[in-house]
């Protein structure tokens, strides 16, 4: 009875908060499918990122001369060097991106960064509603979604696990009439999904919500810390350091510090003579690693991040969790496996109201019988 009880509350619950979520998720889900991609349509659509290469790259301090003459009126805060044959980016005050030929120096482009993937970042993050509306919505409507694979798991499990249950329940009848095919493609499609769809729905909570990400960090056995915010050392040198030290940061961070492809590497210019210089190495697979260094001795200070192989697990799955996400973290391969999962999880709210529609037309042909029946009699 009690039993009987807790799935009918179930499919209640998944039929309602299914329609209520339906519009979000399907949104989620392709602007998601398109983000998989981003790099690599860039890559193929963007030629100024892409350059011939001539030599050795130039230093950091060579390039930003370059920026610093042509845009004299902009504040220059990192260069971003992407690897041999390919345009350096600078991150300054400014809407657009400034790309450089890090061989010749020569700017050879200033792209706005609200091109199509920001437009799509915002429908991903937000629904294109102002952010404190919009980004409440995105994570309320993924832990809804998350519940949703949950109860579907309920109701897809079979009664008995006979040869008939079983074909049925693994298997979409792919000759079937519509209304059968429609219920495997939301069943049967939603089973195989499941896993990557959880890992999509519990790592976009954990960018969502800071109380669902530490209870994350916690259950895989983090210890919570105290930030550690790191300065350089002034008492010897107050003064700021000249741009040929960030090149030898630069070199330091190719040379001794990155693991994975050195030769793309983030550099920030310090403003003043405590900031640190910060290094974005090591970026594979969607993950990076954050170090600072004392901008007067290059020493590396206690704020850096560890290497990938050296964090505890904890940290390393919240290090990953972008990478997670996206699908990036088995590069390639398990982008192409998120994208067609992502194409899955679009399709489960159509599919679901498809049959939840079948459903209730069918019970409104019945009353009407009915009706027209009890008239007559």
């Amino acid at each position: 009875m009690a039993k009987n009880i807790f799935l009918k509350i179930n499919a209640w619950l998944h039929l309602w908060l299914g329609i209520v979520s339906g519009i979000i998720v399907i949104i989620l889900s392709i602007t998601g499918c398109i983000l998989v991609f981003e790099q690599e349509i860039r890559q193929l659509t963007s030629p100024w990122l892409h350059t011939e290469k001539q030599g050795e790259q130039l230093a950091p301090s060579v390039l930003y001369k370059a920026v610093a003459n042509a845009l004299p009126n902009k504040e220059i805060y990192s260069i971003w060097y992407h690897g041999e044959g390919k345009t350096v980016h600078f991150s300054l005050n400014s809407d657009s991106m400034v790309y450089v030929n890090p061989y010749t120096a020569e700017i050879v482009a200033m792209v706005h960064h609200e091109d199509f993937f920001h437009f799509i970042e915002e429908g991903h993050f937000h629904l294109w509603f102002p952010e404190k509306i919009g980004e409440p919505i995105v994570g309320w409507g993924t832990f809804i979604f998350f519940f949703l694979l949950l109860s579907g798991v309920i109701m897809w499990w079979p009664k008995r696990w006979n040869k008939k249950e079983i074909n049925n329940s693994f298997t979409v009848k792919w000759k079937a009439r519509f209304k059968r095919l429609n219920y495997d493609l939301h069943s049967v499609l939603g089973f195989y999904s499941l896993t990557i769809a959880l890992i999509i729905a519990v790592t976009g909570l954990i960018m969502s919500f800071s109380w669902f990400n530490n209870g994350v960090y916690w259950l895989s056995g983090g210890v919570k810390t105290e930030r550690i915010i790191s300065k350089s050392d002034t008492t010897k040198n107050p003064q700021l350091v000249s741009l040929q030290q960030v090149d030898k940061a630069w070199k330091k961070g190719k040379n001794e510090i990155g693991d994975y492809n050195k030769d793309q590497i983030i550099v920030s210019f310090p403003k003043k003579a405590s900031d640190v210089i910060e290094l974005c190495v090591d970026m594979h697979n969607g993950s990076w690693r954050y170090v600072n260094l004392d901008q007067h001795t290059l020493k590396e200070l206690p704020s850096s991040q560890y290497k990938l192989k050296d964090e505890q697990f904890a940290n390393w799955l919240r290090r990953n969790n972008f990478s997670l996400h996206v699908g990036a973290i088995g590069g390639l391969p398990t982008k192409i496996l998120f994208f067609f999962i992502s194409i899955i999880c679009a399709s489960l709210p159509i599919t679901g109201f498809y049959i939840w529609w079948g459903r209730w037309k069918k019970k409104i042909r019945k009353r009407r019988k009915q009706l027209i029946s009890n008239i007559q009699a």
